[in-house]
């Protein structure tokens, strides 16, 4: 083992040679140094603002539902690593990917029938695009190759998931004119229990068909739009573009990989509105946290429409598809969710962070308060200061990740009643200082 380094030449080291997400190099804040997880707290190597620990608010970006330092998940992990930790999926199959996309195939709307497992969400969103513009060639229509979403939206930050992100003031505003042209319809109107808007449904029926014959599919999140604004849309939007994609022959994925594994209240945001989506992907909460994996799921016309084509093979093999690590690790996570009255939990959460997060609404600066499922969201009128807003939720023992003009919160499905009300402090703080 090498000696271990003071917490001074880490953040020094850090700072001179490692890239954080969307931060410059070299760094020009100074991230907190975690030494250890447990449960729903983060340990730091140094106080930060008085505070050794911190709740964490963010489930390490939507991840960690059951916390961290898992007995059921570290036995999962320990379990594979004795038998293996990786062998290549390509000619070799193994128990762990086989029970994973069995038990994916299980819980998720029925015609999904067939798992593509994938490094990170964003490559299943690559894989999902690539699965829909191969079908349409496979059975004679090439000329089916564009992707239709709504404004609002962030798929990840690989080549095609980037193109149907947010075009405007979205993080890859920057690609414009390099990326691949999709369509997109307005935002949809905001609020989950809000009457669907029939001019806005009349919107998304008339642009569907009006570029049918070049649509190889729809994309959107369900019911929660998430990096690209944490907005809440009536599941009803999702009726209406089940019916206008099967009316004009047109295939629809859902991009779960937020709002899966019950984040939003039920297990996939989906089941709000009663579909089933010819392409599914699904992510992050996926192994607890744990391990990078993720899954495109697709329905049986679809595989079998590639599978008679001039390439009757899905064209995509990661390295490290189907790990059996993280195989092992993601069937022992959903085992564990489903042993539990999660929906309960999260139905917990919900109240505890409407009663917490109330208080905001009353706050300058503040344009909206919004709660759904484990996701609290206060939005506010200007960009928040990321330095002071964080600051102010370390001073309450709390970790938070604003970004934009949004403060917000997605814990993990174990924290307790008294540290929700704990994270809803910090995010009023954080709502005053940024």
């Amino acid at each position: 083992m090498p000696e271990p380094l003071a917490p001074r030449d880490l953040l020094a080291l850090d700072r001179q040679h490692v890239w954080h997400p969307y931060g410059p190099m070299p760094g020009t804040a100074t991230p907190l140094l975690v030494e250890s997880a447990s449960g729903v707290r983060l340990r730091l190597a140094e106080p930060a603002e008085g505070q050794s620990e911190l709740v964490d608010g963010m489930s390490s970006w939507w991840s960690a539902v059951h916390g961290y330092n898992h007995p059921v998940l570290n036995d999962a992990a320990r379990g594979q690593l004795e038998r293996m930790s990786h062998v290549m999926f390509g000619g070799l199959t193994h128990e762990p990917g086989v029970r994973l996309a069995k038990r994916l195939v299980d819980i998720t709307p029925e015609p999904l029938q067939h798992v593509f497992l994938a490094d990170s969400g964003s490559v299943s969103v690559e894989v999902a695009v690539k699965m829909c513009l191969q079908y349409w060639r496979s059975v004679g229509k090439p000329a089916k190759q564009r992707l239709l979403t709504w404004r609002g939206g962030y798929h990840g930050d690989t080549w095609q998931p980037m193109s149907v992100c947010d075009p405007e003031g979205g993080m890859h505003e920057l690609w414009q004119g390099v990326l691949p042209r999709q369509i997109f319809a307005d935002t949809p109107p905001a609020g989950f229990d809000a009457p669907p808007d029939e001019a806005y449904a009349a919107h998304l029926r008339e642009l569907i068909g009006r570029h049918a014959d070049e649509l190889a599919a729809v994309i959107v999140e369900p019911v929660v739009q998430g990096a690209g604004g944490m907005s809440f849309h009536s599941p009803g939007y999702l009726r209406v573009l089940r019916e206008a994609c099967d009316a004009h022959d047109v295939l629809l994925v859902l991009d779960e990989i937020a709002t899966g594994f019950g984040r939003t209240g039920t297990l996939f945001a989906a089941e709000h509105a009663g579909i089933a989506p010819d392409v599914m992907c699904v992510g992050k909460a996926l192994t607890g946290g744990y391990l990078t994996l993720a899954a495109t799921l697709c329905t049986t016309a679809v595989a079998e429409g590639i599978s008679r084509g001039e390439l009757p093979v899905l064209a995509h093999g990661p390295t490290f598809m189907g790990n059996p690590l993280a195989a092992a690790v993601a069937d022992a996570s959903i085992g564990l969710l489903l042993s539990q009255d999660w929906a309960r939990e999260v139905k917990r959460i919900e109240s505890g962070l409407t009663e917490a997060l109330a208080p905001a609404g009353e706050l300058p600066g503040v344009r909206d308060v919004r709660v759904l499922g484990a996701i609290g969201v206060v939005q506010l009128d200007h960009p928040v200061d990321l330095a002071a807003a964080t600051r102010a939720a370390v001073r309450e023992g709390v970790w938070l990740r604003p970004f934009r003009d949004l403060i917000y919160t997605m814990p993990p499905y174990i924290t307790a009643d008294d540290d929700v009300a704990r994270i809803g402090a910090a995010v009023c703080a954080a709502a005053r200082e940024g």
